[in-house]
């Protein structure tokens, strides 16, 4: 054996060095092992919406239907007393807009897939079409590649299905803690409304939480 490595000793080590950096891309790159043991923490505040709304401690669910809404206002005005025009106009330059509320449209818990995860994800409105998904006390495994999928798949769907019909919300900001991803105002959270933890590169969920 030492004769032959005596005699090969030239081809041996550019081949070995060949070998360790395919194991290093392997290990480290490709299955990035390594992401396991290593937590990406963030803590974001809540989302700040474009009427200037902004998340407080008394954020609620919304349980008052925009028409019922309509029609006790209505009914308000029709009994409130009638005032003169330049009155009402002086009060309206007077008196300050008052701010948007953020509401809780839906929200789920997250269930562990492929690895375990723990958390809500809640839908957050300010009354106009925009809307943000955030999670709360969130926490899953580290992984490459990972991204916030809308489904259409229920959360304990064959892990194949998420990808049929998706909408991608980006990457993952963080695998620990609050974090924010803004929703297109065309989509139909009816149909895509489940929260997936999606590994892009092996097509795997990390975790799911079906919205309701």
């Amino acid at each position: 054996m030492r004769a032959f490595l005596r005699r090969h000793w030239k081809i041996l080590v550019p081949v070995g060095v060949i070998g360790l950096a395919v194991a290093y891309y392997l290990v480290f790159i490709f299955f990035a092992v390594h992401l396991l043991f290593v937590d990406d923490k963030v803590n974001e505040s809540g989302p700040l919406f474009d009427s200037g709304a902004v998340m407080t401690s008394d954020t609620e669910d919304s349980t008052v239907p925009e028409a019922e809404s309509s029609a006790a206002e209505s009914e308000s005005a029709a009994v409130e007393p009638a005032e003169d025009e330049s009155s009402g106009d002086e009060a309206a330059e007077d008196e300050p807009s008052a701010p948007m509320e953020v509401v809780r449209l839906v929200e789920g818990s997250f269930i562990d897939r492929s690895h375990p995860t723990e958390g809500v994800a809640v839908v957050l409105n300010d009354g106009t079409r925009q809307r943000f998904l955030r999670f709360e006390d969130f926490a899953t495994d580290n992984g490459p590649d990972l991204n916030v999928y809308l489904s259409s798949a229920p959360a304990d769907a064959p892990a194949g299905e998420f990808d049929d019909d998706f909408v991608d919300l980006g990457d993952l900001k963080g695998n620990i803690g609050a974090q924010n991803y803004e929703i297109p105002t065309d989509m139909d959270l009816s149909h895509h409304s489940t929260v997936v933890i999606w590994c892009v590169r092996f097509s795997v969920a990390f975790g799911a939480a079906e919205l309701s």
